[in-house]
């Protein structure tokens, strides 16, 4: 069974937010080992956020279900839906998955672009609508730029977890089993995720 690693490279050239923290990385050799000291902000690179991000008293990232981060996902391509991932975008493309992953023209860009693809809200609505529990990005933010944050909060506040800068470049629309594994911190809004898919089409 074939696996995606659909998680970006953390290091110094990482897509940044503006405003959000750039890593950070300091090696330490005591001439028998070494280590790494890092900077690293909560939602630096492939990341999750967790309702706490947006919606005092929501869950932090250790209190997130594991059953919501690991099961059946479906990748829909949307890289023809320019800067606004609408409704018409997702209709009838919903049914039957909690998790839905938008596979925009953002996977092929390794610099930030403000103009990236964003989800309105009426498409986070028909996400709710729809049952889903986890939706993920390959933009760096699941609402525009310059927004209020009202997508955020409309998603995390209906417990909706997300996953942002994912990287579906090498990825086709289809349906595929995902584990997306965060750091367990205590109290975090939110953290770097490893994410990766496997092929289910050929499952015995």
């Amino acid at each position: 069974m074939r696996v995606h690693d659909i998680t970006r490279d953390l290091s110094l050239e990482t897509v940044i937010y503006p405003g959000d923290v750039r890593p950070r990385f300091r090696e330490i050799d005591n001439g028998q080992y070494r280590v790494t000291e890092m900077t690293l902000g909560s939602h630096t690179g492939t990341h999750i956020d967790a309702p706490s991000h947006y919606i005092e008293g929501g869950l932090t990232v250790d209190e997130i279900p594991p059953e919501v981060l690991v099961g059946p996902a479906r990748v829909l391509d949307c890289t023809d839906a320019g800067e606004v991932i609408g409704p018409s975008n997702l209709l009838a493309r919903l049914d039957g998955v909690k998790t839905v992953l938008l596979k925009t023209r953002f996977s092929a860009l390794r610099e930030f672009d403000p103009g990236y693809p964003s989800l309105s809200m009426e498409a986070a609505d028909l996400i709710i609508a729809a049952g889903t529990t986890c939706i993920g990005t390959d933009a760096p933010s699941i609402e525009g730029f310059n927004s209020d944050g009202s997508v955020h909060r409309r998603l995390l506040g209906c417990g909706v977890v997300i996953l942002e800068l994912l990287d579906l470049s090498g990825v086709a629309e289809g349906d595929y089993f995902m584990v997306a594994l965060p750091m367990r911190l205590k109290g975090a809004d939110g953290s770097p995720v490893r994410v990766l898919l496997w092929d289910t089409e050929n499952e015995v």
